[in-house]
């Protein structure tokens, strides 16, 4: 009989009280690691105060250690408002209003403004994630807040939430996959002649509009190119009346910290930066991120965001490009419906049955509209070949 295995816990408000290297390492342990979960990506969140307590994302992150050896940790904030999240629970926010109930400060285990799957149970081992699924569930019952939420766990952990006591949200993002194509041709060439045509099409009206590219690592990029692509992210921003999270302090953090992982792609008319993209990537996926532009070229937003990294992704032989939250347009490009999910624990019972009963009805709709969106495959079916 094995000997019961016991660890200290420890709420830390800063990686720093962790270290790049453990933490690092830890990251490193975990089968379905993203650039996202890095040292590097998250403290320049919260070091540039992108997502610190003063923008509503407090880090109470949840460890486990034995001695001074860091064993598991859940990346966990005290959230005090919903912005950022890309599972949306408005609804649920203001019910509790409805009923004179305070739904926030709640808390919520995700990558600030990163609606990317991956692990969040971070551990060296089953048993060590075991525990510290149980120290979830006790910090729950002491910080007496609303809700707990887990935003984008990998399927496997979601089931494991849910046999917890968690309920299981799922939604839908659209995916590309490398099928090993040679070049961009080649990738066309599976597509149904009219998607083909189109794609040809927006790709002709921004070369004849004049507009060329530069692509640049992080470590390549200049602080002049780096302003130039906030000017551009804040200019999205503003263009749909809405505030960016992040600011330029964490993107030249990121470009210090960790360029091998970024792709910074500027467009340019007559000599003249235009346009900018940055996407993230590791050797196996690229992620989609950051877009914007200061003048109107048509098609310029696809080419810029989907057509260049798709080149980037044929070329590096990188087999997944993950082209961020919602979006059925992407299909039209390559890109597949994929089913993601989200655990969610309320403490009121009433509020978790009735949003039990809510999550039970969308998720029969999540199906119908995967099978809705499978149909429209834009790829040519065996006859067509």
């Amino acid at each position: 009989m094995n000997a019961e295995v016991h660890y200290r816990t420890r709420i830390i408000s800063s990686l720093a009280e962790i270290g790049q290297s453990p933490w690092d390492s830890l990251v490193a342990a975990q089968p379905d690691a993203t650039p996202f979960l890095s040292y590097a990506f998250l403290h320049a969140l919260h070091e540039s105060g992108s997502a610190a307590k003063d923008t509503g994302w407090e880090p109470q992150y949840l460890t486990l250690w034995q001695d001074d050896q860091l064993k598991a940790a859940l990346p966990l904030y005290l959230k005090y408002h919903s912005y950022g999240e890309y599972v949306f629970d408005w609804a649920w926010a203001e019910a509790y209003e409805r009923h004179g109930l305070p739904y926030y400060p709640k808390l919520l285990s995700a990558i600030p403004f990163t609606p990317v799957s991956g692990g969040r149970f971070l551990a060296h081992d089953d048993t060590a994630r075991q525990a510290l699924v149980h120290a979830l569930s006790e910090l729950q019952s002491a910080a007496q807040t609303s809700s707990t939420h887990i935003l984008y766990p990998p399927e496997a952990e979601a089931a494991t939430l849910a046999e917890a006591g968690f309920m299981l949200r799922s939604g839908v993002q659209f995916h590309w996959h490398n099928e090993g194509y040679r070049d961009f041709d080649e990738f066309l060439s599976t597509l149904e002649r009219k998607k083909r045509k189109n794609i040809l099409a927006e790709r002709r009206k921004v070369t004849e509009a004049g507009v060329t590219f530069r692509h640049f690592s992080g470590g390549e990029a200049t602080e002049k190119d780096w302003r130039f692509f906030h000017r551009c992210y804040r200019h999205t921003y503003s263009a749909h009346y809405s505030t960016p999270y992040l600011n330029l302090d964490f993107f030249l953090r990121i470009a210090a910290d960790m360029p091998q992982h970024l792709l910074l792609t500027i467009a340019y008319r007559d000599g003249k930066a235009i346009a900018s993209s940055l996407v993230v990537h590791d050797q196996q996926s690229l992620y989609g991120r950051y877009w914007g532009a200061l003048e109107e070229v048509p098609c310029l937003h696809f080419e810029t965001a989907y057509y260049q990294p798709l080149e980037f992704c044929i070329a590096n032989k990188i087999a997944w490009f993950e082209g961020g939250a919602q979006g059925e347009h992407k299909m039209a490009r390559g890109f597949l419906p994929q089913k993601t999910w989200s655990a969610h624990w309320l403490a009121h019972p009433s509020f978790a049955d009735a949003v039990e009963r809510f999550l039970e009805r969308e998720g029969g709709g999540i199906n119908d509209y995967l099978s809705e969106l499978n149909e429209r495959n834009p790829f040519r079916s065996a006859s067509q070949t």
